[in-house]
């Protein structure tokens, strides 16, 4: 159960990088590594055979925290009185 949740999470995020990318291409490169977290997300949701659970769990420990970091900044730098 708590891997269907991590990778619908994964699919969620995923997917509203997409849809950034489509709508504001220059916030998206700010997200850095955008083009990977789409990929990751299609693996998930169209390749899910091929999906290396390991794998998923290392995105979660090495690399979730800072992606956190950079959306928590531009959600900042987007709205500064919200603090």
């Amino acid at each position: 159960m708590l891997r269907a949740a991590v990778e619908r999470h994964f699919e969620i995020i995923g997917e509203a990088v997409n849809r950034l990318a489509r709508h504001d291409p220059e916030t998206a490169r700010k997200v850095g590594d955008y083009a990977r977290i789409i990929a990751f997300r299609n693996t998930l949701i169209h390749g899910y055979d091929l999906v290396n659970h390991a794998e998923v769990w290392k995105v979660v420990t090495d690399h979730l925290p800072d992606l956190r970091e950079r959306a928590e900044r531009l959600l900042a730098e987007a709205n500064p009185t919200s603090s």
